[in-house]
């Protein structure tokens, strides 16, 4: 498991952050097509694929899978750079890391300039505490 250093948990926050607005922009659009989907379906209730015809959902629901396969793409690809997703809305990153000879979790959320803060691997992001000054 690759461990961060501080500055290289800062250093690669820029792309991460575009990474995570991408998948929050992603799952945005995924849930409206899904509910105009099921607004659809509740339209169109006496649709049957006995009752012949195209399926009028196909399309729609073909879009939504291949969305549901890019958001599990864009959720590993967070892992693929040793970090933790543990949130999408709002952000929460959490970067492997040794803090104070102790393994810990540096940990930033969204609206945050940098990384600043970390916590220990079970004590979750209650347990966050400022960074020691190096």
């Amino acid at each position: 498991m690759r461990r961060f250093t501080v500055q290289e948990a800062n250093e690669l926050l820029p792309e991460l952050k575009r990474d995570l607005h991408r998948l929050q922009t992603l799952l945005d659009e995924y849930e409206e097509q899904k509910v105009e989907l099921q607004r659809r379906k509740n339209t169109l209730a006496s649709y049957t694929p006995e009752s012949g015809g195209m399926d009028p959902f196909f399309e729609v629901e073909g879009r939504l899978d291949f969305m549901r396969l890019e958001v599990q793409l864009m959720v590993d690809n967070f892992e693929r750079k040793g970090v933790l997703l543990k949130m999408v809305q709002p952000g929460l990153i959490d970067f492997p890391a040794i803090v104070d000879g102790e393994d810990a979790l540096i940990c930033w959320k969204e609206g945050e300039e940098r990384a600043s803060h970390y916590h220990g691997w079970h004590d979750g992001f209650r347990g966050r505490k400022p960074l020691p000054e190096d």
